[in-house]
């Protein structure tokens, strides 16, 4: 079952990490690959591998009167909260009331309205100390559910498939060692988005910008017209920016420009950002914005206190699909065929698919059932996943040449 396979994969720790330099960036990711790639090979799926980086590739062959699809999920979980030794819990019929997850921690309606949504369903939540992993575990459960009902279920028609187990998505790394030359498709779909209505081929473009400020360390009892206090520049350049462009402040096709860390001390400090936008003129003109700022604060102290190096991430698909709604078209077909009417949401985020697009593979982005993603706060929505893989089975029995 779809639920049994999540929390299989969700006792995994396979949270990757910024600071590392390694492929996969974390060695847990390497205990689910090595899982994956069992269930894959049990399955009866060709062409089964994991590879030197730890991606785990497999093949099912279908009727050459097909598209050849694939289908993608990665295995990481994001650093913003713990993934290891999650404990899920398992709320059927849910009242539409606060969720407890804890003595001290509640997932309340007024904080989380889209809670409102799952009255009935059958929820899956966390204990309030670890995020679910339902980003995108659920995604990859999905994909298994997939393939096994087509291997069981011979009569369902279908086109060659490849899939596609991935990491250190949360990244930014998730397609840094993807194996084009064997992963050969029409067009591709990644499960890693969530309510199963959605289909996303709209991204932010994406930039980082790391500041080292240079400060002047003196004794503070001779500093007068001496000391720079790189902490209080760090704080200065801060208070520059836009402040109705920070992440809290926006939504829909807002950019924004988010402050992710700040260490230091007198004589050194380091401010790392992100910069988001849809439209890639904003987005040049936030990181001018940084340049101006940097000009400005260096000419006020006389030096170069500020050490700006911007660096662009990844770019937004849309204008990939100009021409060629393929992909868009016969996932709307297949929700028609669902029952399910087809919505569209630009991603405020970024997505393994909008890499491979740029790179090749058409790849829109497709629901998995989860919520509240990145967060201890987290949850699945069991009837969602469920609904993801009808519509994606529908889809691969449409997908005719």
């Amino acid at each position: 079952m779809l639920i049994d396979k999540l929390l299989d994969y969700v006792k995994y720790d396979t949270t990757s990490c910024e600071d590392s330099d390694t492929s996969p960036s974390t060695p847990g990711q390497w205990d689910l690959a090595n899982h994956l790639k069992e269930e894959l090979e049990k399955l009866g799926l060709e062409q089964v591998q994991l590879d030197e980086n730890c991606y785990v590739y497999g093949y099912l062959p279908g009727d050459e009167e097909y598209l050849t699809l694939g289908l993608i999920a990665h295995m990481d979980t994001s650093e913003q909260a713990s993934g290891k030794d999650v404990k899920p819990r398992i709320i059927e019929n849910y009242d539409g009331t606060d969720i407890k997850l804890n003595d001290e921690l509640y997932t309340t309606v007024e904080r989380f309205p889209n809670l409102k949504d799952y009255i009935g369903k059958t929820l899956v939540v966390t204990d309030g100390t670890t995020l679910l992993g339902a980003d995108d575990k659920a995604g990859v459960a999905c994909i298994m559910e997939v393939l096994e009902t087509l291997i069981d279920n011979k009569e369902l028609k279908h086109g060659p498939l490849w899939v596609c187990f991935s990491p250190d998505e949360e990244i930014g790394r998730g397609t840094a060692h993807f194996n084009y030359d064997l992963f050969k498709v029409d067009f591709a779909y990644t499960l890693d988005g969530d309510k199963p209505e959605y289909i996303e081929y709209e991204n932010f473009n994406a930039a980082s910008a790391v500041i080292d400020v240079n400060g002047i360390s003196v004794h503070p009892g001779s500093a007068k017209d001496k000391m720079v206090n790189a902490l209080q520049v760090a704080h200065e350049f801060h208070a520059m920016t836009d402040p109705e462009a920070r992440a809290e402040k926006t939504d829909s096709y807002d950019g924004f420009n988010l402050l992710m860390g700040l260490e230091g001390e007198v004589g050194h400090a380091r401010m790392q950002y992100i910069m988001r936008n849809h439209d890639m003129a904003k987005l040049r003109k936030q990181k001018s914005d940084f340049e101006q700022i940097a000009k400005s604060l260096n000419e006020k102290y006389g030096y170069e206190v500020i050490d700006l190096k911007l660096k662009d991430s990844y770019r937004n698909m849309k204008e990939k699909f100009e021409g060629h709604m393929e992909p868009i078209e016969l996932v709307r077909k297949a929700m028609a065929e669902c029952g399910m009417e087809c919505k569209s949401q630009a991603i405020r985020g970024g997505t393994d698919g909008a890499s491979l697009t740029w790179n090749g593979i058409l790849c829109p982005n497709l629901g998995t059932g989860g919520q509240n993603f990145h967060g201890v706060h987290e949850f699945w929505c069991k009837e969602d996943g469920e609904l993801v893989v009808r519509m994606v089975l529908t889809l691969l029995g449409m997908a005719k040449r």
